[in-house]
């Protein structure tokens, strides 16, 4: 389970990594487009745009289906949300830490005002 939570995490934030593909997941957001939509903003062929497709297929963050000769992509956002709970995870860590220093350096300050005081005294005036 965690060695398939990786590869699809591994999956999302390289289909994230590039800007075309994030453009299309932007646009896709407003609804379905076809690959030819999804090509034109960029100047690139349908084939270039068909790469990044299956790039963003393959993370499961777009769906493909075909409409009589066209080609449709739609927006599986939901496939976001491991992504998004993997950076909450950082987020809560990394705001706990910088809390618990906030905490510990304003300790230290009502400990030791006048140490305080001396060493901002001593800073270079500009």
């Amino acid at each position: 389970m965690v060695e398939f939570q990786t590869h699809h995490l591994d999956s999302v934030f390289h289909a994230l990594s590039d800007p075309t593909r994030r453009a299309m997941l932007h646009r896709l957001a407003g609804g379905d487009h076809s690959v030819s939509d999804l090509a034109t903003p960029f100047n690139m062929s349908l084939a270039g745009a068909s790469k990044h497709i299956r790039v963003l297929e393959g993370a499961g963050l777009v769906r493909r289906h075909v409409q009589g000769r066209t080609h449709m992509c739609q927006l599986e956002a939901a496939r976001l949300a491991d992504a998004q709970e993997w950076l909450r995870t950082y987020e809560r860590f990394w705001t706990s830490r910088l809390d618990d220093l906030e905490t510990l350096l304003r300790e230290e300050e009502r400990a030791s005002p006048s140490t305080h005081e001396k060493t901002t005294k001593k800073l270079p005036k500009p």
